[in-house]
Order: C-alpha cells, then structure tokens, then sequence
C-alpha cells in the first residue's frame, strides 16, 4: 500500500497525502494490474512516455565510458571475446552482450543509452539520443582520497561524484531554458548505480576484513544519497536505485575466499557471509531510500532488487537453462577462472554457447542473465513500483505532461 499511496501523489501532486489518494489507491492498482495483464509484449512497454535515461554506476552499467576515456586500454573488458553475443565486436560492456540497461532501454522504446566520454568526442548531442551513460567500469561510489587512506588499491578515480560533474557539463546542452531542463529531467529516468559494489570488491580483494569493510557502508549510502538529492535538486523526477548483487556466488569471490569448511557455503554453492553483506548494504540503502522518499515525496524513488532477482537462477539454475557456477570465460579452477588469467587476456578463450552461463566472467553475468533480471524489475516483482506499471499509471495520468 505504500508504494501505491506514493503512486497516487504522483498522478495527483496537489493532493495531500493521505486525503483522497487513500481512498483512490485501490482503484488506481486493479486499473494498473488489468493493463499490465493485457500487456502481452516480453519486455516492450507501450506509450511510456520516458524519453531518456540518465545512469550513473560502474561496470554493470558502462556502456564504453573507459573505452572512450584518455587512458590507455588497459582492462580486460576492452578486449574480445567481450561482446561477441550481441554486438559481435567489443563496445566497453563488461559482458557477452547487453546490459540491465539495454534491456530497460528497449523496453521503454529509446535509443541505447550512449556513454558520455564518446558522445563528447563525438561533439554533439541531443534529447533525442535516449539520455547519456555517465557509469565507467571500476568506478566508486567514494572519491579516491577514501581508499587512498585506508591502503586500499583503487584503479580508475571515476567516482560518483565525478560522474555528478559529468551530467551537470552536460546539462546546459539538454535544454535552453530552466523551463525546457524541468521538462527534459521529469520526462527521463535516472538510473543510480548499481554503484558501490567496488567500494566493496577493492577491500575484499585483497583480503580485507569484513568488519572492516562494513565501516565503509555508511560513507557509500551517504555518497548515493547525497548523489540523488542532488540529482532531484537538478530536477530529477524518477530515480531507480539498484541494490548489490549476490557476491557471494562470483567466480572471483569463490576462488579468492575458497575453503574447505563446507558450512562456509550454502546450499547453491554461494558464500553465505558474502551474501548476508550484501543482504546488510541493500538493507541499510532502502532504508535511507525510504528516509528520502520522505523528505521529496514529489519524487518517485525506486529501488531495484538485483539480489533477489538475481537469486533466481542462483538457486534452481537449469530451470533457466543455465549450468551454474561456472564462467564461460576464463580458464582453470572449478570455477572457469584464474586470477592471473581473466576473460580478455590472451589465450583466454569464451564458451561455445554463453547463454547456458550465469556468469561470464569471474564478476559479471551473460547477456542471458542480465535479460532475467531486467524482466523482473521491468514486469516485477523486484523493482517497487514495476517501471511498466509506473508507465501505465504516468500515461493514464498525464501526469509528466502537466
């Protein structure tokens, strides 16, 4: 009821809450729910009226920041096989083939969201492009300096914050006026993340400690939430803010930390600690989400459940065709991974058929596994409200053409 009282307010932002939206609630959700059911398009959204897509985050989301970024290419996700399903040749994504934000992209009907470093060295830009990609691979949610102090090694200093600056160099070319901004920025949805998981995964990597590693968590809620306050106050309307994956069932994390004390994994194969930290960082992310949602109830901030989505195929892999834990990129170890010979390098070769593997690498997913987890934040249940039924509920409204 929650969500829906918050929908309402949307459709009706002169209504106080709790006035006629409790009353108008239920109305509104069978009216939705009826729509979604005649709905029979996969992932396709009709009359949504998002334009672009905004997203800031790290490898999960770069669709080729660091491929066109000044550095040279250096990471393995700048190299083949990476890209082969979809594309056929490398675009900077971390995968076989799309990411989450292709999926979202495509259903929504707009363009694929370009990354911003190539559309800068292209020289030209406009509304019509779908939005911008601000996410590069290896980014943090925590500035440099943070890591820098605690020892910890950090690769790329494409913090959120850096990538904030990023959209706001932009923004002057969105629109001419504060007005045409406010009808850009309510007509587009941000996509926050997932950022954070390498303020995580840097620490871990080398063995840090995981009571040392929960004292981070504080700093990075507090980077995302200072991120979508400022987003908002830029004019932002529609946020999506995704939560970490299952950690503990990576190829990476399962060769680095594995064991011989079986109570250590779970019945899937997954490190139980691993998990519960992320299950505790996705905890204490929705409830600073919730803390917003009521300082702008105007907004409508989403939380996206990556680790339940993702647990799915986790825990019954072959109902979705896949064979579980192992990569179908990488060599050596029960895993298909060696952490001195990562997907990309030379004489490390690809499976023949990506689609039956969750993972692709020792970190990211296929293209077929990203595409599950999209559909279930796209038509639900991990993504509260469902972008398809916030579509529906917006169209019906008019609410973004007020």
């Amino acid at each position: 009821m929650k969500w829906c009282l918050l929908m309402c307010n949307l459709i009706h932002p002169f209504i106080p809450m709790g006035s006629v939206c409790e009353e108008r609630w239920i109305t509104v959700t069978i009216t939705t729910v009826a729509l979604v059911i005649a709905s029979s398009a996969p992932l396709l959204l009709a009359a949504c009226p998002y334009t672009s897509i905004f997203s800031f985050g790290d490898s999960l989301a770069d669709t080729g920041n660091l491929y066109f970024s000044p550095y040279p290419p250096t990471n393995h996700c700048l190299f083949p096989p990476y890209g082969e399903t979809f594309f056929h040749h490398v675009t900077g994504r971390c995968s076989d083939g799309r990411l989450i934000i292709d999926f979202i992209a495509e259903s929504l009907g707009i363009p694929r969201v370009k990354p911003y470093l190539g559309i800068k060295n292209i020289g030209r830009w406009s509304v019509e492009e779908g939005g911008a990609n601000f996410a590069v691979i290896g980014a943090t949610a925590l500035d440099f300096s943070f890591f820098e102090e605690r020892g910890v090694p950090v690769k790329t200093n494409y913090s959120l914050s850096a990538q904030l600056n990023w959209f706001k160099e932009l923004l002057p070319t969105l629109c001419n006026s504060s007005t045409g901004c406010h009808e850009v920025l309510r007509n587009s949805l941000f996509l926050v993340g997932e950022i954070g998981g390498n303020d995580f995964n840097h620490p871990f990597s080398i063995r840090k400690s995981i009571v040392e590693v929960k004292t981070y968590v504080p700093y990075v809620i507090n980077a995302i939430s200072s991120a979508i306050n400022e987003l908002i106050g830029l004019g932002a309307r529609t946020l999506i803010v995704p939560g970490n994956f299952p950690i503990g069932c990576s190829a990476s994390y399962l060769t680095i930390y594995e064991t011989e004390y079986k109570n250590q994994y779970d019945q899937f194969g997954c490190l139980k600690w691993l998990n519960k930290f992320a299950e505790y960082y996705n905890n204490e992310l929705q409830s600073e989400l919730d803390k917003l949602r009521r300082l702008y109830p105007r907004a409508n901030i989403i939380y996206a459940d990556y680790f339940n989505a993702a647990l799915l195929f986790y825990r019954d892999p072959t109902k979705f065709g896949f064979t579980g834990l192992k990569v179908c990129c990488g060599m050596g170890g029960p895993y298909n991974y060696n952490t001195s010979a990562d997907c990309g390098n030379p004489g490390v070769s690809a499976c023949d058929d990506p689609s039956k593997h969750i993972g692709w690498d020792s970190v990211h997913l296929t293209e077929a596994a990203y595409r599950i987890v999209a559909e279930g934040l796209i038509k639900g249940p991990y993504c509260l409200p469902q972008i398809n039924t916030l579509c529906l509920m917006n169209v019906s409204s008019g609410y973004f053409n007020s």
